[in-house]
């Protein structure tokens, strides 16, 4: 089923994941969420870079 989604679909779904996170566990750090989503979602390291430049630059 992974095959199925549109290119990017992961990305979008870790986006919207590690939000979700970040609000209901304030008490985490950010960098751990980031990292528990590139492995949950599977990114690829493309991916996984932007993921990572674009909670850097909320900071």
């Amino acid at each position: 089923m992974h095959d199925l989604l549109p290119e990017g679909e992961d990305l979008r779904r870790a986006v919207k994941w590690v939000s979700a996170q970040v609000q209901e566990h304030l008490d985490q750090p950010l960098h751990k969420i980031v990292q528990e989503a590139v492995f949950k979602f599977d990114l690829s390291p493309k991916d996984s870079e932007f993921l990572i430049r674009f909670y850097r630059k909320e900071q």
